[in-house]
């Protein structure tokens, strides 16, 4: 990159990640204007300005997004798995999703990134785009969408502690009491729905906790350097020759019944989570911060149990309106504290 490059990039951190991440030009990065001083122009701009204003809601938005794509990821894994087997589904997902990230870097020119960034993109390939699908696909083999789902609703408090270590950053002490009992709901939800025991499945699952939300955060930080749709998309060229290669070995070893169900959710789990719902994601979260952006994921569980009953005739516990009711106020207790 070049030398000016890298200021702009150091002004647009200075401004603020909501102006940065929705990849709308500040005024600090914007060139003066014809009788105005260098260097005044961010002064300049009156607490009401559009782009200020707008940018954290645009933000908020982009990671609903992102959550609404993510809560079809375990429906559409279960359609495939009608027709594939589990590292098929792993690999296979990747690689069409790769097909088409690289085809969007090679047909934009988008130039490589530094080197400096090759260890975050590595973090952000391992945890997102090998390490939570292959562990949530093996989970699913023992576990149903809907328990699966309350299960990673752990997922916001395990990405607001990473980003805590990681990013030295200090969410209040309102916003942890509010995540805490999110999560202290989810959990209830899911040991009542296990019966008290927890099986297998629930170790993949915790362990897909993990590796997910060191990528959601290191895939963050990312998206204030590179625009977000890049960091995924650099992610999953680099993870690219070991799926492909696992593809090749999935697919010689593993049964394949191409139904309509199993292409379909290959298709959204390749093109929907994978790349398109990781996009929006990470814009989002560097709009509005990791922290307050992965609250908005204690959602995805209660959004994942509705498509589990109109898509896989999964039946809806009676208990799941009190836990989203619970877990919608503490999404806006959360959203309402400064981190």
């Amino acid at each position: 990159m070049r030398h000016n490059d890298s200021a702009i990039a150091t002004e647009r951190i200075a401004v603020g990640a909501a102006v940065e991440g929705s990849g709308t030009v500040s005024a600090a990065t914007a060139p003066p204007t014809a009788g105005t001083a260098p260097g005044a122009a961010a002064a300049d701009i009156p607490p009401s300005h559009p782009v200020a204003s707008t940018a954290p809601a645009r933000g908020a938005l982009l990671a609903a997004l992102g959550v609404a794509a993510f809560s079809l990821t375990f429906p559409g894994t279960a359609w495939a798995l009608e027709g594939m087997g589990p590292w098929t589904v792993v690999m296979l997902r990747s690689v069409l999703a790769a097909v088409l990230a690289g085809g969007c870097l090679l047909v934009l020119r988008v130039r490589v990134p530094e080197r400096r960034h090759w260890a975050g993109i590595a973090v952000v390939a391992g945890g997102v785009v090998l390490g939570f699908p292959l562990l949530t696909t093996l989970a699913l083999q023992t576990s149903t969408t809907s328990h699966a789902a309350v299960v990673v609703g752990l997922l916001p408090l395990t990405t607001a502690a990473f980003s805590a270590v990681r990013t030295g950053a200090r969410p209040s002490r309102t916003f942890w009491i509010a995540s805490l009992a999110g999560a202290v709901v989810v959990i209830g939800f899911a040991v009542q729905q296990s019966g008290g025991a927890p099986g297998k499945g629930d170790l993949f699952l915790f362990a897909a906790l993990l590796v997910c939300a060191a990528g959601y955060t290191e895939g963050a930080r990312l998206a204030r350097h590179l625009p977000g749709w890049q960091v995924i998309g650099w992610a999953l060229v680099l993870a690219l020759p070991l799926t492909s290669v696992g593809a090749a070995v999935a697919l010689a070893s593993e049964p394949l019944r191409l139904t309509v169900h199993a292409v379909c959710g290959l298709l959204w789990l390749a093109f929907g989570s994978q790349f398109l719902g990781l996009v929006v994601w990470y814009r989002g979260m560097a709009a509005i911060g990791v922290s307050k952006a992965s609250q908005l994921q204690l959602a995805q569980p209660l959004l994942t149990l509705v498509w589990s009953v109109l898509l896989l005739g999964e039946h809806l516990p009676p208990e799941a309106p009190v836990a989203a009711v619970a877990v919608l106020v503490c999404i806006a207790v959360t959203q309402r504290t400064r981190g």
